[in-house]
């Protein structure tokens, strides 16, 4: 297949290779961008194989607590001044109250709550209407935890990422400061045996060839992959993470210093995972002298 400018720039970007050794790998994988992040990685070409997601929607997550249940909430809107107009936030807060209180099920029923004389996804409505950009609820969970479990949240540059901590045991103190560390380190799983076996065979597969790639003695590889792959599992498991405040420490070590243990966390970044639309202002101006 034809292998466009465009997917050999977004492969450079995730991977740090070189123009050539991108397009040979989408070549080699008839365009297929995971694929080609792993035969660079396998040839020892790429740099780092972050998939850094591509922040699309602005607009603001909150973070509430009460009592023994907390939720989680996103809204976007189609920039970021709008996520710090007053009519925005206030609807934040109502929708995100609402949804604490009511439990819905999800998205749907979420959206026909009521709020006010009229639903959730009526005021999301008419506040479209006022401010002339397109507002949406995205998504929200609910954590619970019991008596004798303590939360922890935190919110960065005044909602662009939450985060919630459950600890069982240890004290409110100690939950925030791992809250902090999770907004901070973005973890993926809490404990390294909640890896999925398939994305531990995956990583285990490339490091393998990526090992053998390097010229390796055969019967050290073994060796090699499995220190790689304990440092892989140490960056993406929370509890095994050095601790942010303490790198002295891993956060499973710092809880448990505290008498606690890790129970959950839940971390909302705004607009991950969605594609942004990029806009080129040279043809953006062009077209509008055209006109």
């Amino acid at each position: 297949m034809a292998i466009t400018a465009a997917q050999v720039k977004e492969l450079r970007e995730k991977t740090g290779a070189g123009m050539m050794d991108a397009k040979k790998a989408l070549v080699e994988t008839d365009g297929d961008m995971e694929k080609a992040v792993d035969v660079l990685r396998e040839k020892g070409v790429a740099k780092a194989a972050k998939k850094s997601d591509r922040i699309a929607a602005e607009g603001l997550a909150e973070v509430l607590v009460d009592g023994n249940k907390a939720i989680l909430v996103e809204m976007n809107s189609e920039t970021d001044f709008v996520a710090t107009n007053d009519k925005f936030t206030t609807l934040m807060d109502q929708v995100a109250t609402a949804i604490l209180a009511n439990e819905p099920a999800d998205l749907e029923a979420a959206l026909a709550l009521p709020l006010g004389d009229s639903t959730v996804a009526d005021e999301i409505t008419n506040l479209t209407a006022v401010i002339g950009e397109k507002i949406t609820l995205r998504r929200f969970e609910i954590v619970k935890k019991g008596d004798d479990d303590h939360f922890g949240s935190y919110k960065h540059n005044g909602g662009a990422i939450v985060s919630l901590v459950t600890l069982h045991g240890a004290d409110d103190e100690t939950a925030r400061d791992v809250a902090m560390h999770v907004a901070a380190i973005n973890p993926k799983y809490t404990t390294r045996e909640d890896v999925p076996a398939d994305v531990l065979a995956h990583e285990t597969e490339v490091v393998t060839e990526e090992t053998k790639n390097e010229g390796k003695p055969e019967n050290i590889i073994p060796r090699i992959v499995e220190g790689r792959i304990n440092k892989f599992l140490s960056e993406i498991s929370l509890v095994d993470q050095e601790f942010v405040k303490d790198p002295d420490l891993t956060v499973g070590k710092f809880v448990e210093q505290k008498n606690g243990s890790v129970a959950s966390f839940v971390r909302f970044e705004v607009g991950e995972g969605i594609e942004k639309k990029e806009d080129n202002f040279a043809e953006e101006v062009m077209s509008q002298i055209k006109n």
